[in-house]
């Protein structure tokens, strides 16, 4: 039995990032832009956040740091976007290409400014947030050990950004407007609706969750940046497509890619996986070999918004 809490405690670390950053890029692409720049935001968010963990360690730490390392990482990761909504919304660029070249900057800016500010690009960080019990909840039989145990604020944070994003969607005047700037963009501005606006509206909530999907990620998983988020980016589109851009059906698409993801990373915790004497670097294949097959069986299912990826011509009917 602990084997199996320690796989879902393990499992949860990976679930939360892949649902928050593939919520950012439904938001993105809802409103017609497609962000494929994901990985870079993911990147740049959790570089600033934990240079501000590193700088700011020594006087503030636990769940307080956490919290205000998360705020840094949702500014970055706008800013960042603004780039992408620039380009895509004013320039009339190509989405992919836009997103492309942010993702090829921002690894290579990360390393530029930590070496400059540190003299090397691993940027180290002391982890003082996790929450080995959480009071009461804890003390509930198998969900306190599987949930409320060994965890850390973002778990509950993921979950309450899948419930928020699910409600502005389908519950608020700005979700219906998002999703027909999406859709039909040309009658949303027959309508009175500033295309250009909710569009930007759009992006910046995706590079707020995907800067944050960033920090998330690291913090579980080690005590150290090194400019990179592990393909996580990429991964998380695989979750956006599987999921049909629908907040309850992205979480499913994350309950099943995390898991995966939780195999290859503790396999060696399972003992009857490590009987099996298969090479690590199989184990490590596993989630995207997953995401290629069922990419393949689902992609000519998937509907994507219609107007995502193309260029918002207000004089075009």
């Amino acid at each position: 039995m602990d084997i199996f809490y320690f796989l879902i405690q393990q499992t949860m670390y990976f679930i939360i990032p892949l649902l928050v950053v593939a919520l950012g890029g439904m938001f993105s692409e809802r409103s017609g832009i497609v962000n494929i720049a994901l990985e870079g935001i993911m990147t740049i968010g959790a570089f600033a956040s934990i240079l501000f963990i590193n700088i700011f360690q020594d006087s503030m730490s636990g769940q307080t740091l956490l919290l205000l390392a998360l705020v840094v990482a949702a500014v970055a990761g706008m800013l960042f976007s603004l780039l992408h909504a620039f380009a895509s919304i004013n320039m009339k660029a190509d989405q992919t290409i836009s997103g492309t070249a942010l993702n090829m900057f921002a690894p290579a800016f990360a390393i530029f400014v930590a070496r400059t500010l540190q003299g090397v690009q691993q940027i180290n960080f002391n982890n003082t947030f996790r929450i080995a019990e959480v009071p009461l909840l804890s003390k509930i039989p198998v969900i306190g050990d599987m949930f409320f145990k060994n965890t850390y604020i973002t778990t509950y944070i993921g979950f309450l950004i899948l419930i928020i994003s699910t409600i502005v969607l389908y519950k608020t005047k700005f979700g219906l407007r998002l999703r027909a700037c999406g859709e039909h963009p040309q009658a949303a501005d027959s309508l009175g609706i500033n295309v250009i606006k909710v569009r930007y509206a759009g992006v910046l909530i995706s590079g707020a969750l995907g800067g944050i999907g960033g920090l998330v990620f690291v913090i579980p998983t080690s005590t150290n940046f090194n400019a990179t988020v592990a393909g996580y980016g990429f991964l998380a589109l695989a979750v956006l497509i599987f999921g049909q851009w629908n907040p309850i059906k992205i979480l499913y698409a994350s309950l099943f890619f995390g898991f995966m993801k939780a195999l290859a990373a503790s396999y060696s915790g399972i003992p009857f996986l490590l009987d099996l004497n298969v090479p690590a670097n199989v184990y490590k294949m596993i989630p995207y070999i997953v995401t290629l097959i069922v990419l393949a069986f689902t992609s000519k299912k998937s509907q994507a918004p219609r107007a995502a990826g193309v260029p918002y011509d207000k004089g075009a009917r």
